[in-house]
């Protein structure tokens, strides 16, 4: 019996951050795919409360909410492999910080100004862009977001360098471009094309596939 288990979903950026924190620190799991529409009673079981990936199981005990597990895999296995998070107490806050601004105010207004339609759509796309040029700026002069190496806000971030760019071309709109960011775009091309990276992101056509489906599932219930 694996004393790691993990249960995620392939296609979700909030279960591929646990597992490529997993795989940066070495740490050997079982992994389980979940399916949104007939959750597993082991889902059930180790999250009750919210029903939800990702839920990381160790030694019986399970972790939900992907920013907490990513901390929790930095503190248990804190003697192995790179560090997630920096060391003092200052820089941890931070890179507490901007994850935390990432999933409470990026992804949520960056799927609105992909999915919506109208003066909707038009706010959150001006909303997004607000948004990005504070990332834009926090990156400057950087190659990750703590430096010279990956860590914690690069992971959580990952939204914004593959999900919503393939977001971006299914619904045919480009919020995130090179003249108006141009230290969060070259990020995201650091980001992309790190060998580390590439092996831990989903398949980018399996992706697209993805998010065309749920986009017609969309139109088609405005239409009816």
């Amino acid at each position: 019996m694996a004393e790691v288990k993990l249960l995620g979903l392939w296609g979700s950026p909030f279960s591929r951050r646990v597992e490529m924190a997993l795989k940066l620190k070495g740490i050997e799991y079982e992994y389980f795919e979940e399916d949104k529409k007939n959750k597993s009673p082991l889902l059930l079981k180790y999250n009750p409360v919210h029903k939800k990936v990702p839920v990381l199981v160790h030694k019986g005990k399970p972790i939900a909410e992907s920013l907490v597990i990513l901390e929790y895999i930095d503190d248990t296995w804190g003697d192995i492999g790179p560090p997630i998070l920096p060391k003092t107490p200052y820089e941890r806050a931070m890179a507490r910080f901007w994850p935390k601004f990432i999933d409470e105010m990026c992804i949520p207004t960056l799927r609105r100004a992909s999915w919506s339609e109208g003066d909707e759509k038009e706010k959150a796309k001006n909303e997004a862009a607000t948004l990005l040029k504070i990332l834009d700026v926090e990156v400057k002069g950087k190659k990750f977001f703590g430096g010279e190496t990956l860590g914690l806000v690069d992971i959580a971030a990952g939204f914004i360098a593959c999900w919503f760019g393939v977001m971006e071309e299914i619904v045919g709109t480009q919020i995130l471009n090179k003249d108006e960011f141009p230290n969060l775009c070259d990020w995201i091309e650091v980001f992309n094309n790190d060998n580390f990276v590439k092996q831990n992101l989903p398949p980018r056509d399996r992706l697209v596939g993805k998010y065309e489906a749920h986009y017609q599932a969309v139109k088609q219930a405005r239409a009816a």
